[in-house]
């Protein structure tokens, strides 16, 4: 029997597990001999489960830190290399090749379009060019429009994997309850918390195909929140991508946003009302010239206190999304903005009070404002957000993360969040879009025709 091709698996604890999965789990021909994950600290070290793995792999498959990569392929004499993970340069990703092909092995991107599963449910996909394009807010908001028209909407969510894997393997949160029992890191909460509060159900997990499944079980039509600027695992009806008019440019510089957006049925310029006419215009033509076909769209990201008055002539500190700040590049977030126009004394540096891991944070990120990214990957992580804040000369912390981190600092800091939710900025818009694909799939009446009943 010949020699089976050995792989490594270049990974963030998402598309990677799901690539291998679809496109290698049950392949004879390829021994998966390890993944190597980045971006996310605390995977490396671990082991992709038995139980998730499969029959070729009784023992699991090993996670290594991606700087052991070139050491991997010389010691297991590694074939090929793949690499799957999202919101990468493009210079970067070919930086990673020159170092497989200087190694000994061959660099492939996988067919991201083979390893979206069959749909069994209409499915509308929202993606992004870049991380903190604002994916959430507008999934939000159209699930909350489907639901308006007595649709029952199951959103899927990318894995996180910060936990148990095999534990996680299928998640269902309708509740936050569902939330404290799953142990959800900040992470976690930051991205499924906004859908519940909105009244849908979220639904996660490693082991995509049972958690589409289960997903469509309780549901009339699929709503796909990607990560990153991945692809959806799941192959949608209605491609919605979204590029950020505070980013012109971005949506040809990386990787996959770039093959994202040049597959879109529908490119949403975000936060449209915040950015230049002149850099809208400039991101327009560049959608042109990449997908002609694409619909062009502009949105509004509209950013609200929960109370202007507790920051007005303060000195606060203010909290951020953390991957939209760290390999999303931004310097800040919505949260400073609303701080700043809620007339703040002033803007608390959080590294006079930083914590030696925190400190780390801000030497790995230098583009950092003088906010403080919500890490919470681990416990220890969390701790050093308290410290660092409780430290602070700040009188007030605003939170410009979608997690509520009011009980995490409840006595430590009064907390006021800063929400943003999507709004149409032209008529026709988005509205009119999804209510034309949902007329076209008879979910919903046309201007002749009855309404098909949902199931």
């Amino acid at each position: 029997m010949a020699r089976r091709i050995r792989a490594v698996i270049m990974g963030a604890g998402g598309r990677d597990f799901h690539t291998f999965n679809t496109l290698y789990r049950d392949d004879p021909t390829h021994e998966v001999i390890a993944f190597t994950a980045a971006q996310i600290p605390g995977i490396a070290g671990r082991r992709y489960p038995a139980m998730l793995a499969g029959p070729l792999y009784p023992d699991g498959i090993a996670i290594h830190d991606e700087a052991e990569l070139e050491t991997l392929i010389r010691d297991h004499a590694v074939d090929r290399v793949v690499f799957a993970y999202s919101d990468v340069a493009h210079v970067a990703v070919m930086n990673r090749a020159s170092a497989v092909l200087a190694a000994g092995a061959e660099f492939v991107l996988p067919d991201l379009v083979r390893s979206m599963l069959p749909a069994p449910l209409p499915v509308i996909a929202v993606c992004a060019v870049r991380t903190g394009c604002g994916k959430s807010q507008v999934a939000r908001w159209i699930g909350q429009r489907l639901v308006a028209r007595g649709l029952r909407v199951g959103v899927i969510r990318h894995p996180m994997p910060y936990g148990d894997l095999a534990e996680q393997a299928v998640q269902r949160f309708a509740h936050a309850k569902d939330l404290d029992a799953a142990r959800c890191t900040i992470e976690e909460r930051e991205e499924y918390e906004p859908h519940i509060a909105a009244g849908l159900v979220v639904h996660a997990g490693a082991e995509t195909a049972a958690v589409f499944t289960a997903a469509a079980a309780d549901s009339d039509l699929l709503l796909w929140d990607g990560g990153n600027n991945d692809f959806p695992f799941i192959r949608p009806n209605l491609l919605v991508v979204l590029a950020d008019a505070l980013r012109p440019g971005h949506e040809r510089l990386f990787h996959p946003g770039e093959a994202l957006l040049r597959r879109a049925d529908i490119a949403l310029i975000a936060k449209a009302n915040a950015a230049a006419e002149t850099d809208v215009a400039t991101i327009a033509a560049s959608v042109r010239t990449l997908n002609p076909r694409a619909q062009i769209l502009r949105g509004a990201s509209v950013v609200r206190l929960d109370d202007a008055d507790a920051v007005r002539g303060r000195r606060v500190l203010v909290v951020e999304d953390g991957p939209t700040l760290t390999h999303g590049g931004m310097p800040h977030g919505a949260g400073l903005l609303a701080a700043r126009e809620a007339g703040a004394a002033e803007i608390v540096d959080p590294r006079r009070s930083a914590t030696p891991e925190i400190t780390a944070l801000y030497d790995a990120h230098p583009q950092l404002g003088p906010v403080l990214p919500a890490m919470g990957y681990s416990e220890a992580q969390r701790h050093a957000l308290v410290a660092t804040i409780a430290g602070s000369a700040a009188d007030v912390v605003v939170t410009g993360t979608p997690a509520d981190l009011g009980r995490l600092l409840a006595g430590i800091r009064p907390v006021v969040r800063a929400r943003y939710d999507y709004a149409e900025m032209e008529t026709p818009g988005l509205g009119a879009a999804i209510d034309a694909f949902l007329v076209r799939r008879g979910l919903a009446a046309g201007p002749d025709q009855p309404a098909a009943s949902p199931k």
